[in-house]
């Protein structure tokens, strides 16, 4: 939907508020497209308010946030049955750093703010029972009072602080949490060594013995249905991507996980990769080959 000149100066401050609320959404939905369809909804339920209950909200920003909030519960709630029909396996979208800016000023609010977009962190949250992830990223991540919590997923707000501690405790426990990114790049950059260098041993080396490897297409494109796991196997599968499309150049990018990398065909980001690591090795391979999830990696970002 366009909105009209007389929608916007009808909306005063809550149009300037829709980066944020994209922002909310895809920690909730894990998807661009999924956060803006959520962020759209909430604006077509401000546009559907009578002016004077508009004029009574006090603070637009806040009403969007909750409202964003409630819709993503819905779509949370009806997730495991879409994922089920998902052709193959189910990856959140990948991000470049930096794609969801902050203007924080607390430095560690900025980095709690960046990490929440990691594909590993969202990975973590698709664990998690809908109220729980709600919870987590309205409070913890975007500090709105446990009351307001309250008013978006139908809890007490003891019970939501309940909630939002056992999100955080997970999280905290989180093995790849307690990885610098300077050692998360050290081994990526051995991986990537080793993978472009074509050397099996190497390869298998730096991998964790137990190594997971998921693949998301989406049914676009061809990736593989089921994880890949064990060191070897994995190994096998990523020189044979390199065999079977040799045309494929590898570039290295910054995502939001660290240092990651972008495949290029025919100048088209065609895959982007995010990898995790723990004791100096790789423990989980992601790639994301599918289309409709690479919207924000334009060529020119890894080139």
């Amino acid at each position: 939907m366009t909105i009209s000149d007389s929608q916007t100066a009808r909306s005063g401050p809550a149009l300037a508020e829709r980066r944020q609320l994209v922002s909310v959404a895809f920690r909730l939905l894990g998807t661009i497209a999924e956060a803006e369809d959520a962020v759209q909804e909430a604006y077509l339920r401000w546009y559907r308010l009578a002016d004077g209950e508009r004029e009574r909200i006090l603070n637009p920003g806040a009403w969007l946030t909750r409202v964003v909030g409630r819709i993503c519960l819905d779509v949370l709630g009806s997730a495991r049955v879409r994922r089920e029909r998902y052709v193959g396996e189910w990856l959140p979208e990948p991000v470049p750093a930096g794609a969801f800016p902050t203007t924080a000023d607390d430095p560690l609010e900025r980095v709690a703010l960046a990490d929440s977009v990691s594909t590993a962190i969202l990975v973590l949250l698709e664990t998690m029972t809908p109220a729980e992830r709600v919870a987590f990223v309205l409070h913890d991540v975007f500090q709105l009072p446990f009351a307001e919590v309250a008013d978006v997923i139908d809890r007490s707000p003891a019970a939501c602080r309940q909630l939002a501690a056992s999100a955080r405790a997970r999280v905290g426990r989180s093995p790849a949490r307690q990885v610098t990114r300077a050692e998360h790049d050290r081994v990526v950059r051995a991986f990537a060594a080793a993978a472009e260098a074509g050397e099996i041993g190497a390869l298998v080396g730096v991998l964790d013995p137990a190594a997971v490897l998921r693949s998301d297409g989406g049914g676009h494109v061809t990736a593989a249905r089921r994880p890949v796991t064990g060191a070897d196997r994995v190994a096998r599968f990523l020189l044979g991507i390199r065999q079977k499309w040799p045309a494929i150049e590898l570039h290295p990018v910054e995502t939001a996980d660290g240092l990651g990398f972008a495949g290029v065909d025919d100048g088209r980001v065609v895959a982007v990769g995010t990898l995790g690591v723990v004791g100096g090795v790789v423990t989980d391979v992601r790639i994301v080959v599918n289309p409709e999830k690479l919207g924000l990696w334009a060529v020119d970002r890894v080139a």
